[in-house]
């Protein structure tokens, strides 16, 4: 099974500010290369930066496996979801079936991230990725104030596990992995904005997921934290992320996969940060 559609994701960290020349050249490689992104020009929005540079992760992985900007095209379903297609060439058509590049972009606060996978095109396209922040909003609200602010995208069952006696930590962590596990889902699925988060269900303990009170099957959750340090100005702080990627694998049951150490993420997830991906920007377009 872990050859049938393997998973890759790439995570940038928006690590520090930016200048306005890094903006510039960034937005520059997206207008040309992914038009469809469709980016108005906006260099002190720091919501525009994040989208530029989300956007570049999959040309930085095109690179990353030499193939030119020239040789694939950016195709999408009716629903949004989005997959490389490479230009057959000397491919033979099995191979050619096999090597659709499904993929999904997230970000948020200082993290952006895309999750892939290879293989025929109606299966790849069936992945998400979510990220949360774990942090409350706004600031400086209580961990009780944010879980009931965010109560109308969980169930009965949900809040039953987030009860303030288990302490302000881990309330915020569970909850977090519940909100990033629906993300991933509901991207998964190409399902749009305003899609009621509580008919989803995700019982942790009980490695359970629901959808309108139906199991969900054949899901495989790959669950992860990423932890960045981010300069604030003079100051150095440290974000911490719950991270989750959803892929269709058509299996009896759906699987919940965590992974707890910077080695269990070697293999599949990639760090990079602004410096690595503004040195090879110029790249990117060959």
């Amino acid at each position: 099974m872990a050859t049938d559609c393997p998973i890759l994701v790439w995570m940038l960290s928006l690590n520090r500010e930016y200048s306005l020349e890094e903006y510039s050249e960034c937005h520059k490689v997206v207008a040309e290369c992914v038009p469809h992104a469709n980016i108005p020009f906006d260099p002190p929005n720091a919501d525009s930066f994040r989208q530029v540079m989300t956007h570049l992760l999959p040309l930085l992985m095109m690179r990353h496996r030499r193939i030119p900007r020239a040789k694939w095209r950016d195709c999408v379903t009716q629903n949004g979801k989005h997959w490389i297609e490479q230009t057959p060439d000397d491919m033979p058509p099995e191979k050619f079936l096999h090597s659709m590049i499904g993929y999904h972009l997230a970000f948020e606060t200082s993290l952006c991230g895309m999750a892939m996978t290879q293989g025929i095109q109606r299966k790849v396209v069936n992945i998400g990725l979510g990220i949360k922040q774990v942090a409350v909003e706004p600031r400086g609200v209580s961990v009780k104030a944010y879980t009931e602010s965010m109560s109308h995208k969980l169930t009965a069952t949900e809040l039953s596990l987030l009860e303030p006696s288990l302490g302000d930590e881990v309330v915020l962590r569970r909850l977090c992995i519940i909100l990033s596990l629906k993300q991933a889902y509901i991207k998964a699925i190409g399902q749009p904005t305003g899609f009621d988060w509580a008919r989803l269900e995700f019982n942790i303990p009980a490695k359970t997921a629901l959808g309108d009170n139906h199991p969900l099957q054949g899901w495989e959750f790959r669950i992860f934290r990423a932890k960045l340090g981010v300069a604030r100005r003079d100051v150095l702080v440290e974000e911490h992320y719950q991270c989750v990627c959803a892929f269709f694998r058509g299996t009896k049951e759906s699987t919940f996969v965590w992974y707890e150490t910077v080695k269990d993420l070697e293999s599949w997830v990639q760090f990079i940060n602004i410096d690595q991906m503004v040195k090879v920007i110029s790249k990117l377009t060959a």
